[in-house]
């Protein structure tokens, strides 16, 4: 026995000081702080004072939690094992013999408690606290030992750059004895925020009804948690409290973390992709959202109180990257005498070859070990092989983010041995292959050809299916002389063929009518597999397809048809809608007048896309964001200033709405940037006052209807701007405001009320203020609009060119406009996407360009740079 620790650091166990705030949201009520700390205060004095190795068999519930905190607050040595996986827990019993074993009991709280035995017979390092499978697996017998220290610390460093509040509550997506998901769990508490307690997958429509009812503002999601939010259409669900995404446990695809930081973006949330390991307590790095459209590549920064730092590596460009920080676990355990150990490293040498980029960015290049990352859980190849010796089978493993491969000489039952290799290592079998080889592929060397055995997964995939066993023994039993052909294609064929994918993907013998997905134990990595295979026998799938009968499937077969119609966000189409009427007004093809519109859509965006974060990141955002238009245009009016005689100095630094003439002359071209960046930094200035900040935050839809109300009195002139010509239209960018903060169905027609009564008379044009009004009434009720699948693509570049080619138009049309108005047209919206790719391309040309010189510096005999790094 050892002395007991210093039981205060472990910051997020201290849950009284909370109170009476929620902490637990169930289906079935609320917990406060003060009601947890009851619970776990109980579980704690059963579990005694002298220190104990305590192993809890975990999973995503209330008496879970409550026997992780219990362990903490009492400063018993805990290992993390799943409860749905007996045989990994007997594994890990058998390794370390504890002294105390927790199981969840009814739900009510209260754990069963199984005490092996009185004392203890192991020896505890005072700080040890908690005991992991490195990142979530158990296909290594070795464990992470962390301290108190370690826990906190990365508990609040995540807490720090999420800027999680009191007012937070994130859905418990990932199971609670997988470090990430433990993370979760550890940074809402110490922030005394909310938990809504599930372990429903995000692809059950309950999840969905339980986020939005407990008001969830963020979930946790590993790269294959994506696809299935793709398949049921994440994208497009109303959330309103959603705050942000975390992605971590492997790498996304740069294109996913586009595009899913875009989603959020138009959705009002944030992505934040992260880099960690168990060995880290779980977190070493993040990259801030607001890059993650630009750098999607990127692992991001440090965490705060944590720093990188890149050693060479020997015949290699990229070094391998190391890390320093209070969450650096103490070292690892692969027998009981371990657990005595102190801290045996003062860095983590991470594995992974990494390179920096000159803005600071880090980015992972590949691996120097053989793990892989597999639906967040790290398998050892060199495990999974020792595994197959045992049996005395000769294997090699290979495997991708994708799924692990296994080739096994000799004549096997391939699907028996997945069965066995998935339920060891704790994968779902679905992202398991084993394939039966005469021989294991090998080089000219004699070693083993690693790639070759991952290819064996390629070939399987693109190869033809093998027929049934029916149908097989149908075409053996056929009369001499019959012609053989395909299948009918009726009800009865595509019967056969959906029950054969559910067959093979879930290893059922058989499905009855009945049957569903959920039902014959479908996993997530399954979900994605059987959804694929059915969309070629069904078409589109409806968005509840895993809990809809077999039968009723079948009778849901539709010959396949290609799209013709795709859906795009409201304000996208708007935006490209109204610029494609600004450019043909100007040039007099037809008359829409709808600068205005883009008002509403500035203010509905910034109310969505800028006012997440806490208030000095969002001040540094919002200041960005302002730069991103000032940059290009002041850019641009300079080159107009010098080729043409239409613009004045004040032009190029925006000034005109300010100085310039009282009469409309060329020199007002550029009024709509002019207000537009004026709004912008007048809001960015009043959202850093503190109290202001926490009224928005109090009461969004309020507070933007209150700006709607100020704005008004410049709007029937009660008030003076101070502006020389245009007419005022911040009670415009106001309504978009009040518009994205509309979350009921009377806050919408409080904003339609609001248009309908507040445009008439402005524009002294019944034409142009329907128009306005219309673009606002479609943005508040329609989320989504029709657009051909022909189309989708150039209107979202001419949504996001829009202020390009506004830009851009005033020196283009009158050159083409002699020739043809539609040439004009058609000419000036190219060029101002043109020149919106060109400003998107320049940032990361010049980064480029700096990285090479600096390397080339580097490879420079002499040069300070190479002494530097020598």
């Amino acid at each position: 026995m050892t002395a007991q620790p210093e039981l205060a650091r472990i910051a997020f166990a201290d849950l009284a000081r909370h109170g009476d705030r929620p902490a637990v949201y169930t289906p079935d009520g609320v917990l406060s702080y003060r009601e947890l700390a009851s619970l776990v205060d109980h579980v704690a004095a059963r579990l005694g004072t002298g220190r104990r190795l305590v192993v809890l068999a975990a999973r995503n519930d209330l008496d879970s939690l409550v026997g992780y905190l219990a362990a903490l607050s009492a400063g018993h040595p805990l290992l993390l094992a799943p409860a749905d996986k007996p045989d990994a827990l007997a594994s890990l019993m058998d390794a370390y013999d504890p002294d105390v074993l927790l199981r969840p009991g009814d739900g009510g709280g209260i754990p069963l408690l199984e005490e092996r035995r009185r004392g203890t017979r192991h020896e505890l390092h005072p700080e040890l606290a908690l005991l992991l499978s490195t990142s979530g697996s158990t296909g290594s017998p070795k464990l992470v030992r962390l301290s108190q220290a370690n826990l906190t610390a990365n508990a609040e460093a995540i807490a720090e750059y999420l800027h999680i509040g009191p007012e937070d509550r994130a859905a418990t997506t990932l199971p609670l004895h997988y470090c990430y998901g433990l993370s979760v769990i550890n940074s809402h508490l110490v922030r005394g925020a909310g938990l809504v307690l599930t372990d429903l997958s995000v692809v059950d429509p309950c999840f969905w009804d339980l986020f939005r009812e407990r008001r969830a503002t963020s979930f946790a999601a590993v790269p294959y948690t994506f696809d299935l939010l793709e398949r049921v259409g994440f994208a497009g669900k109303d959330l309103p409290h959603l705050r942000y995404v975390t992605q971590a446990g492997g790498r996304l695809a740069p294109e996913k973390v586009r595009f899913w930081a875009e989603t959020g973006q138009r959705r009002g949330w944030d992505l934040f992709v992260m880099y960690g390991a168990t060995e880290a307590t779980a977190r070493m790095a993040y990259l801030p959202p607001d890059l993650a459209v630009d750098h999607p590549e990127s692992i991001g920064v440090p965490v705060p109180g944590g720093t990188f730092r890149i050693e060479p590596v020997e015949d290699l460009a990229d070094g391998e990257l190391v890390y320093t920080g209070p969450n650096v676990m103490l070292g690892y355990a692969e027998q009981p005498a371990d657990l005595a150990l102190g801290r045996e490293i003062h860095e983590l040498r991470t594995g992974d070859l990494a390179r920096q980029h000159p803005n600071g960015l880090y980015q992972v290049a590949g691996r120097r070990s053989r793990f892989v990352k597999i639906v967040g859980l790290r398998v050892d190849l060199g495990q999974v092989e020792k595994i197959f010796a045992e049996m005395g089978i000769t294997a090699a493993a290979a495997g991708s983010d994708d799924g692990l491969v296994v080739a096994v000489e000799g004549d096997h039952d391939g699907g028996m041995l997945a069965k066995t290799l998935a339920g060891a290592i704790g994968l779902p079998r679905a992202a398991v292959v084993i394939h039966p080889v005469e021989a294991l592929p090998r080089l000219a060397t004699g070693k083993v050809d690693y790639p070759a055995v991952l290819l064996l997964a390629v070939g399987a995939a693109s190869a033809a299916p093998a027929p049934a066993p029916a149908a097989a023994a149908a075409r053996t039993a056929a009369p001499a002389g019959a012609a053989e052909g395909p299948a009918p294609a009726g009800p009865a064929a595509a019967g056969t063929d959906i029950r054969r994918i559910f067959m093979d993907a879930l290893e059922c013998s058989s499905v009855a009518d009945g049957d569903t997905f959920v039902s014959l134990d479908g996993d997530s990595l399954s979900y994605v597999a059987v959804s694929v295979r059915l969309e070629q026998v069904l078409g589109q799938l409806p968005p509840d397809w895993h809990l809809i009968p077999v039968q009723e499937l079948e009778r849901r077969r539709k010959p396949k048809r290609r799209r013709i119609v795709s859906f795009l966000e409201t304000s996208i189409v708007v935006r490209a809608a109204a610029i494609v009427c600004i450019v043909a007004t100007h040039v007099e093809l037809f008359m829409f007048q709808t600068a205005h519109l883009l008002f509403a859509v500035a203010g509905y965006n910034f109310a969505r896309f800028q006012l997440a974060e806490a208030r000095r990141p969002r001040l540094r955002r919002q200041l960005r964001g302002a730069a991103r238009i000032v940059v290009p245009s002041v850019a641009f009016i300079a080159l107009a200033y010098l080729l043409t005689d239409h613009y004045t100095v004040a032009n190029i630094f925006l000034l005109n709405a300010m100085v310039g003439p009282q009469e409309v002359t060329t020199q007002w071209h550029f009024w709509f940037v002019e207000l537009l960046v004026y709004i912008l930094l007048a809001m960015a200035a009043l959202m850093a006052v503190p109290w202001v900040d926490r009224w928005e935050r109090r009461a969004p839809f309020a507070f933007a209807l209150g700006l709607v109300a100020i704005a008004l009195l410049a709007r029937y002139d009660i008030v003076d701007p101070g502006l020389p010509k245009p007419p005022p239209v911040f009670w415009i960018f106001a309504l978009g405001w009040a518009l994205a903060r509309a979350r009921t169905h009377l806050h919408r027609l409080t904003v339609s009320a609001i248009t309908l009564l507040t445009l008439p008379g402005f524009f002294n044009s019944t034409v142009r203020e329907a128009t306005v009004a219309a673009g606002i009434l479609l943005l508040v009720w329609v989320p989504a609009l029709p657009v051909p699948a022909v189309l989708r693509k150039v209107t979202g570049w001419l949504a996001a060119a829009s202020l390009y080619i506004y830009l851009t138009h005033w020196l283009v049309y009158p050159v083409l406009l002699p020739i043809n108005p539609v040439l004009a047209v058609a000419g000036s919206l190219v060029l101002g996407v043109g020149y919106w790719a060109l400003c998107r391309w320049l940032p990361g040309a010049a980064a480029g360009a700096w990285a090479r010189r600096g390397a080339a510096l580097r490879r420079t005999p002499g040069s300070s740079a190479a002494r530097n790094a020598s």
